[in-house]
This record gives C-alpha cells, structure tokens and sequence, in this order.
C-alpha cells in the first residue's frame, strides 16, 4: 500500500494554524514585524513555498500586512479590521440578496439599540440629533440630495452601534451598512414619502435611547429595518 505524502493544503494550513497561535499568545504582538522568511520557514519546519502560501492567507483576511520594502507585519486584532474579510465576502456573494442583509440588520440593530439605551453618551445623543436633524429634509420634495439624506441615516446607525459598547457588534452592521447603500439611495428615489416616515422612525429611535428604554429601543430599531424589508419584498 502507498502511503501518500502529506498535502501542500494541509501543510499550510498546518502553518496557519502555527502563525495564528504565536499571534494569540503574544509571541507575535500586533505591530509585530515577522522574522524573515528563511527565519520563520526554519522556525516551523515548513518550506518557504508553504510558508508564503501561509502568510498569503493570513493577509488576505487580514491578520497579516505586508510592506513593501519592509516586510511582514501582524495588524491590530481590533474587530473592524478581524471582519474584513467578511466584509469582502458579503460585498462579493451574488446569492445575498438585500432582503437576506437586512434580515440580519433587524436582529442587530435592535440588539444595538437595546444596548445602546443603557450606554449611550451626552455626546453621543447630541450626534443622533443632529443626524436627525439633517434626515428631517426631503429631497423629493426638491429639499436637499437623497445621498446627503442616506449618509445622515448611515451616520445616525453608526452611532448606535458604537454606543453599544460592543466594537463585534459594530463593526458587522458597519459591513451589512455598506452593503445596503445602493439599495437605500435606490428606495429614495422610488418610494414617495419615504423620508418623512424614515424621519419619524428615527425618531422614534432617539427618544427611546433618550429614555433609556432598552425594549422600546429594540422594538422601534427592528421595526425601522422591518419597514425597511417590507419595500423590498413588495
């Protein structure tokens, strides 16, 4: 019988796995530069092929940044740059449709907003204010650009999820917020009156997060995207 010799693929990913733990134990800090690739190939008793393959595909999800002229160097392991990749694939993937996205934005949001409402700073409702108040004009009625409306709803989202405490939780309705961009410049467009109902939903938003009540929060926030995905389907 003949014994096959261990895979390319499984040697890399072997190496991955190495890399990654050295990151995680702090062998490899963020900001780190790695050793050089005769170094490290030596260091995990791989060959270089399997070791740039390696570094390769920890740099295409993120983990890893390479400068030219400089080397390799591990990125900060902050939540925004750790989901790039995700980020790529929701931007990629032709089978996630708007109403697949915004599905998950309506648990999310509504968690973020149930979060925000026990967290959220002076400062930070001051933000959402003047989100609204920009989100308050209606550009088919010849009052302002529907872009400059979109940007303001975007802006007012971010804030939530950034007051919420949780950058995990950030930074995926970051990603799904991006994806829905067209989609929503393309509803202000077709939908009539939809900047006056979007404008009196946020606003219900804000006075629950001003209220610091974390149900009504989470109940106004979902029923925002639910309106949101109701257009859609019809």
């Amino acid at each position: 019988m003949t014994v096959e010799s261990p895979s390319r693929e499984s040697v890399t990913n072997a190496t991955i796995r190495q890399i990654k733990t050295m990151i995680a134990t702090g062998e490899f800090p963020p900001g780190h530069r790695l050793p050089t690739e005769r170094e490290l190939a030596v260091r995990l008793g791989v060959s270089r092929n399997s070791l740039r393959e390696a570094i390769r595909a920890l740099t295409l999800v993120g983990m890893l940044e390479s400068r030219q002229g400089d080397g390799t160097y591990v990125r900060a392991l902050v939540p925004a740059v750790l989901l790039d990749a995700f980020s790529m694939m929701v931007e990629l993937s032709q089978d996630t449709t708007v109403l697949d996205l915004l599905a998950v934005r309506r648990v999310l949001e509504a968690a973020a907003a149930a979060q925000a409402a026990s967290r959220i700073t002076e400062e930070q409702l001051a933000g959402l204010a003047a989100s609204l108040e920009e989100m308050r004009r209606d550009p088919q009625r010849g009052d302002g650009r529907v872009d400059e409306v979109v940007d303001a709803d975007m802006r007012f989202h971010s804030i939530i999820a950034e007051a919420a405490g949780n950058p995990v939780l950030s930074a995926l309705i970051g990603s799904l917020n991006g994806r829905t961009l067209s989609a929503r410049l393309w509803r202000g467009h077709l939908d009539r009156g939809v900047f006056e109902r979007a404008g009196d939903e946020h606003e219900a938003i804000y006075n629950a997060l001003r209220d610091r009540d974390p149900t009504r929060a989470a109940a106004v926030a979902a029923a925002h995207i639910d309106g949101v995905e109701s257009f859609f389907r019809r």
